[in-house]
């Protein structure tokens, strides 16, 4: 995240909040471009006798919307009224194309909405519906209501089966008790579909390969009064080609896997150029019921590897769940770029023992490039002392030939640093980041098929190693971690890490800024050699949809403990202690920490959306020590935090900073709540208003930083309070993001009362923070 507050940066923001004034300013002349003989279609309403039918599930049917409105105005109209329709030049094409043309309000597209509401509440069982277009016209705007009335729904009286097909018959009178069409429902249309494809799901997961959802049918009949219809549920046999070609029907087959082919290296140009010629050139290889085909004498992933991700055997029922297990599992695997699950028919006169046709299993795997190599370059500007970082990343897909992933990361960053205490200096980091995924788990008692096949386990082994040189101190972090992480369901993820290790050193510290921390005993004891071993456990949901735009769920929870066993190690062994425990002269952390976060995305149209976020976290140090780790703190404050505050200068609680320069403040517990409503503006641009309020205490009472101690009497009176404007631009690629944050309640104020507007105008220096960081904040 990068801060400025210099004028070429202001002057920017300046002229895109100008341009966007100027499209407002414009946008209060809607009729612009309206001829006399038409109207502005200026607001569209929807008025329904029966609250148990939503607004929201009308509008799709409504062919006429009025132009987008941001905050009461038509920006993207004002956006196209900017231009000269007469010229195409720019900038007068661009206007138009990023901008909205007006909606002219048309009658005949008001009465067809009215028919397809009509339609869509009659597929919800309304059949006296009636819907009308009202509408009226003033100095060439028009305003439209459709009034719709309902009255009583038609309920189902009762369901009548005819299943022509026995076998069918049977699987479905057993299911019945998860029959989405019962008596006394109300009809739906949709509910009748959704009945379809879950029969379909049912019937084809116990092998009937060739059923599908269109041999279901519904017959209704709505002539029994009392708004009741009864319902006949029909499944048909297969229709097939007899003699001379007239259709015949015979009762559905069920389906037997035969056998199992499995192009391990399949390369899709070449078997399009020539068939033929592509399989002539394979070799094929059984190995455990399976065959492998490759053209390469060792196949690029282990075949035992590709095995363990089958759900498909020979001899098997057919069943389409294990087909999309299947192919989600090798996807998985991040080794192959296309997969490919098909079945194909067996010929009918070959059978199974117990009378069911076979099917062959055709999978084809197309691996991705093994290696690569990639360089990312950074630039900062941060707070005016200018920088950049150069990363070099390499990535290895398929390290052993077992889908192993390996990453390497080399960084390297450089920042000068204004003058301060310790005079012109600069900020220099190196270091290195590395990970090996494995796809199982590496324990003997985890390593049964079933498991792995329900959860799809991986192992990760990290490591890493940091150098930081600052103008007050240098610190070295190395840090290795073995864990496993798998997913219960397509929503939710686990991560279990029982064994990190973290070794902190601080080779020197500059003695000037030793004295400065040592006025805090909480920080003193933050700038000191420590040793981390422990574990935590990660809990992710996540319900989000990227096929549908709609509103969904974000949940993380992380538990932490560490120094646990090496406490009761020591303590077994009945060693002295002094002050702390000590490993190689060097102490241990002991503590626990807990965090939560919550957020949920609410998308209101398609041009905007509203994202809630609420954060709560808690460390507790106790036994050998007296703080948590500095790495382990809680900060507040920067661009993912709340804005209107630099990265660490909020809090802790009602705690003022002696020395205004020191910008490190840390805690051991954090609240935090953010909004933010986001809206398309035009071209690459978005924009977003967003408020955020929290703050950091300390659990334990610092004597050093009076007020800073968590108290549930007072800590609502110590909540920070920030609002802003932001710009994002999306380059597909990547966001990049400006946010300007303004203090409106600020905890460090002395006395009351602590609203700024209350005391004070804003200033810009003290009130207002103009950050630049990559991705939405949260």
């Amino acid at each position: 995240m990068k801060y400025f507050k210099s004028n070429k940066n202001i002057n920017s923001i300046y002229l895109v909040v100008g341009f966007v004034l100027l499209a407002i300013i414009n946008s209060c002349n809607p009729t612009k471009y309206i001829s006399d003989e038409a109207s502005l279609l200026d607001n569209s309403d929807v008025k329904i006798d029966n609250n148990k039918v939503k607004k929201s599930d009308i509008q799709p049917y409504i062919k006429q919307t009025p132009n987008k409105r941001i905050f009461g105005t038509r920006f993207h109209l004002g956006l196209y009224n900017l231009s000269n329709i007469k010229k195409d030049r720019w900038p007068h094409g661009w206007l138009r194309n990023i901008g909205e043309e007006p909606v002219v309000f048309d009658p005949f597209a008001a009465s067809k909405s009215a028919e397809q509401i009509e339609n869509y509440l009659f597929s919800k069982g309304y059949f006296n519906v009636e819907a009308n277009a009202e509408f009226f016209v003033k100095k060439k705007k028009a305003n439209i209501t459709y009034e719709i009335t309902t009255k009583d729904p038609y309920k189902i009286r009762k369901v009548k089966y005819n299943l022509a097909d026995t076998t069918i018959g049977k699987i479905i009178f057993m299911d019945s008790i998860n029959c989405l069409v019962e008596s006394d429902h109300i009809y739906d249309v949709d509910m009748l579909q959704s009945e379809r494809i879950r029969i379909e799901r049912l019937i084809k997961d116990i092998g009937f390969y060739s059923f599908s959802r269109d041999h279901i049918y519904f017959k209704v009949d709505s002539t029994i009064g009392n708004n009741q219809v009864d319902i006949e549920y029909e499944v048909r046999m297969l229709p097939a080609y007899g003699y001379n070609n007239r259709i015949v029907e015979s009762p559905h087959q069920r389906y037997r896997v035969r056998d199992v082919y499995i192009y391990t290296d399949f390369d899709p140009k070449g078997a399009l150029a020539g068939v033929g010629d592509y399989l002539s050139g394979l070799d094929t290889i059984a190995y455990k019921d399976y065959f492998f085909i490759s053209d390469k004498s060792d196949p690029t992933l282990k075949l035992d590897v590709i095995i363990q991700s089958l759900y498909i055997k020979p001899s098997d029922i057919f069943q389409i769940t294990n087909m999309e297990r299947t192919q989600a599992h090798l996807n998985s695997l991040r080794t192959y770029r296309l997969v490919n699950v098909r079945y194909q028919e067996v010929a009918p006169s070959i059978k199974s023992k117990y009378g069911e046709l076979f099917l062959d299993c055709i999978i084809q795997l197309t691996p991705v490039s093994q290696q690569s190599y990639s360089i990312e370059l950074e630039g900062t500007n941060s707070a005016g002392n200018l920088g950049g970082a150069v990363n070099l990343i390499y990535n290895h897909k398929n390290l052993f030939r077992g889908a192993e992933q390996l990453n390497i990361k080399l960084k390297g960053a450089y920042e000068s640093l204004s003058e301060n205490m310790s005079g012109s200096r600069s900020f220099q980091e190196y270091g290195f980041e590395s990970s090996l995924t494995l796809p199982k788990f590496l324990l003997p008692f985890l390593e049964k098929e079933s498991f792995i096949k329900k959860y799809n386990p991986k192992s990760v082994i990290q490591a890493a190693y940091n150098y930081q040189k600052m103008p007050v101190y240098t610190r070295t972090v190395a840090n290795a971690t073995f864990g496993y992480n798998w997913k219960s369901n397509r929503f939710t993820s686990h991560n279990v890490n029982p064994l990190q290790f973290n070794i902190v050193n601080l080779p020197y510290i500059d003695p000037e800024f030793e004295l400065r921390i040592d006025t805090s005993s909480y920080l003193a004891y933050s700038y000191k050699d420590i040793l981390i071993l422990g574990g935590n456990y990660i809990y992710t949901f996540n319900n989000q949809n990227i096929k549908k735009s709609k509103d969904y769920w974000f949940l993380k929870f992380k538990g932490e403990l560490a120094g646990n066993l090496l406490a009761l190690g020591y303590e077994a062994a009945g060693v002295q202690k002094d002050s702390y425990y000590q490993v190689f002269g060097q102490s241990f952390a002991q503590y626990f920490r807990g965090d939560i976060d919550v957020r949920y995305y609410r998308t209101l149209n398609e041009f905007s959306s509203v994202a809630y976020r609420g954060f709560a976290g808690v460390g507790v140090p106790y036994g050998n020590s007296k703080v948590i780790p500095f790495e382990k703190q809680y900060f507040g404050g920067g661009a993912n935090g709340i804005r209107a505050w630099q990265v660490r200068s909020l809090g802790p609680g009602s705690y003022t900073r002696v020395d205004s320069s020191f910008f490190n403040q840390t805690a051991d517990i954090k609240l935090e709540l953010n909004a933010e409503y986001r809206f398309k503006l035009f071209w690459i641009l978005e924009g977003a208003l967003f408020a955020d309020a929290g703050n950091i205490w300390t659990i334990h009472e610092d004597t050093d930083r009076p007020g800073s101690q968590f108290d549930f009497n007072r800590f609502y009176k110590e909540i920070a309070i920030g609002g802003g404007v932001g710009l994002r631009f999306d380059l597909k690629f990547l966001i990049l993001r400006t946010d300007m944050g303004i203090k409106l309640r600020d905890p460090q104020l002395p006395d009351y009362p602590k609203w700024i507007l209350s005391r004070r105008n804003l200033n810009w220096e003290d009130d207002f923070t103009l950050s630049f960081s990559i991705g939405y904040p949260f």
